[in-house]
């Protein structure tokens, strides 16, 4: 064939060897709101390192690998001995090495911990969302170690430890170790009271044997699991550790490998427990309430773990627009197309601006911050979490066929996009967490009304959606079937609420036409023409500032 034939042009130079958190204006403003200043010069050194590291080719191929290569079970070893192990690629390795080494398993102990990891989470994830599930329950696993002195003092400084160290053998033995949870059940999935698992206790005070199964245990590769599981005094949270301290296997029968839409490169496994040895966690009966702070942490992550899919989503799209000509001119140029971006960045900015005021909060560690968190996580959880897969749909479709083709990255964004909705409790499981606490927990309303009403004022669509929230939370008619309006109508008072007083104004002023003021269409791309989209879409360009 002839060269002249096949000359390549209008094509658009892949997105690489550029710093994902320093392009990012939005995030690196909330890390300089949430970050006092004696402390900001540092965090935005290790937060510039990860985004450099995240945007390199290098990272990028390493995610693409990891992937492409997913991993694989080994049940048995070559003698027919049950080891009961997981294969991962090295890409894989590398990527969770990384995530560890930048301490995105260490929050609790640093100053301003929360707001630097869940940024440097948002970063790193954009690189293969698969590595954030260990590095999410690990770091989230610390709260829940807490309810006992001696476990934690015992685990702690592992999870916390800045080194990985792959393999099995003794936890204690080891640098650094990752924990996973096992906690939904085949009969039962979010109802977890329907648990079969028994526990029997040991001479041994708080040691038990385990007999059971778990659906989805996240993970299986981890040093040790937090699993619930039926005790005489009712359902209890235990810590199983993979290996015995004597370097014996505990029984720990990993049945299958789930094979999933998306979140590829990561193991969810069917496991079942034989006489495993545990420890309690916690008091016997108690074991929900137990889990409960570490359940908060991962809801937290998905939240910013969306916020990250959206963030690369609307950075692929738009660095796609800037160098794509179409119809005689750049896409980005385009009335319509700009249209459609605008749209996108403002749900982008609006997810990562929320998802960081809530690391804020468990940084503050106040009172109040603390009952602002039980009605604003799983009312955030709920709304970020849906709008993350029609916004990466739609992110797609400005690349075209472009991306549709797995080369460009698009179809590993959308495969992983429903995923965070539904890991630690879909939807329905939300919204009625932001009944209960509004039904339980009066501390947890007010909290969430001096959020939103520091505010009030400043734009009269956002003055009329307070008020419309407060009439639809004064009636108690239908409540539980009207539990998904009430929780996206808080969700997006609150987004709202948080882009008045913090983003540019055109940022604000398109988010509450748009969300709160209903002049926009039921898809996305139909904002009104009116509003300054060039200014909003420019904000998003994923180049360093």
């Amino acid at each position: 064939m002839a060269a002249t034939t096949h000359t390549v042009s209008n094509q658009v130079p892949p997105l690489t060897g550029y710093d994902v958190f320093g392009a990012d204006r939005a995030l690196t403003e909330a890390v300089q709101r949430h970050t006092s200043p004696e402390l900001l010069a540092e965090v935005r050194g290790e937060l510039g390192e990860l985004g450099r590291a995240a945007g390199s080719a290098q990272v990028q191929e390493w995610g693409a690998q990891a992937n492409a290569n997913p991993p694989v079970l080994r049940s048995h070893d070559r003698y027919g001995r049950r080891i009961d192990e997981v294969e991962f690629h090295p890409a894989w390795h590398r990527l969770l090495g990384h995530g560890v080494g930048a301490g995105l398993t260490g929050a609790w102990g640093r100053p301003a911990g929360h707001v630097r990891r869940a940024a440097g989470f948002l970063v790193w994830t954009q690189a293969e969302a698969g590595n954030g599930c260990p590095l999410s329950m690990t770091h989230a696993a610390v709260p829940a170690l807490r309810t006992d002195p001696a476990l934690a003092a015992e685990w702690e400084p592992l999870l916390t430890s800045a080194v990985y160290e792959q393999g099995l053998r003794p936890a204690a033995r080891k640098a650094g170790a990752l924990l996973g949870m096992g906690m939904t059940e085949k009969q039962g999935g979010s109802d977890v009271r329907a648990n079969t698992t028994r526990a029997e206790p040991l001479a041994a005070a708080g040691e038990y044997l385990l007999t059971g199964h778990k659906w989805f245990c996240s993970a299986p590769m981890s040093d040790g699991f937090l699993v619930l599981a039926q005790a005489p005094g009712g359902p209890t949270c235990f810590l199983l550790p993979r290996v015995l301290p004597d370097g014996t296997r505990n029984p720990f029968a990993i049945q299958r490998l789930k094979d999933k839409l998306g979140n590829r490169s990561n193991a969810s496994a069917e496991v079942e427990f034989d006489g495993s040895w545990a420890r309690r966690v916690g008091e016997e009966g108690r074991g929900v309430r137990t889990i409960i702070e570490m359940v908060a942490a991962t809801r937290l992550d998905c939240v910013v773990g969306s916020a990250a899919l959206m963030r690369q989503a609307v950075a692929q799209a738009v660095h796609h627009c800037t160098y794509r000509s179409a119809f005689g001119g750049v896409l980005v140029e385009k009335p319509l197309m700009r249209n459609v971006l605008a749209d996108l960045a403002l749900e982008s900015e609006a997810a990562t601006v929320l998802a960081m005021r809530l690391a804020a909060a468990y940084d503050d560690g106040s009172e109040g911050e603390r009952a602002f968190l039980r009605i604003a996580v799983p009312a955030a959880k709920y709304w970020v979490t849906k709008r993350c897969t029609p916004m990466v749909g739609e992110a797609l479709e400005c690349l075209g066929g472009n991306g549709y083709v797995e080369e460009s990255g698009m179809p590993r964004l959308l495969r992983e996009a429903p995923l965070n909705s539904i890991w630690e409790g879909a939807g329905n499981v939300q919204a009625l967490d932001v009944l209960r606490a509004l039904q339980r927990e009066p501390m947890a309303l007010n909290a969430f009304l001096q959020e939103v009403g520091r505010a009030r004022g400043a734009d009269h669509r956002l003055d009329r959606a307070i008020r419309d929230m407060l009439t639809e939370l004064a009636d108690l008619d239908g409540i539980e079937a009207r539990a998904r309006r009430l929780a996206e109508r808080m969700a997006l008072v609150l987004q709202g609420s948080l882009l008045v007083r913090w983003a540019p104004p055109e940022v604000a002023d398109a988010f509450c036409a748009s969300r709160l003021g209903g002049d926009r269409g039921a898809a996305f791309g139909t904002l009104p023409h009116t509003l300054d989209l060039v200014s909003v879409v420019e904000r998003a360009r994923p180049v360093a500032h």
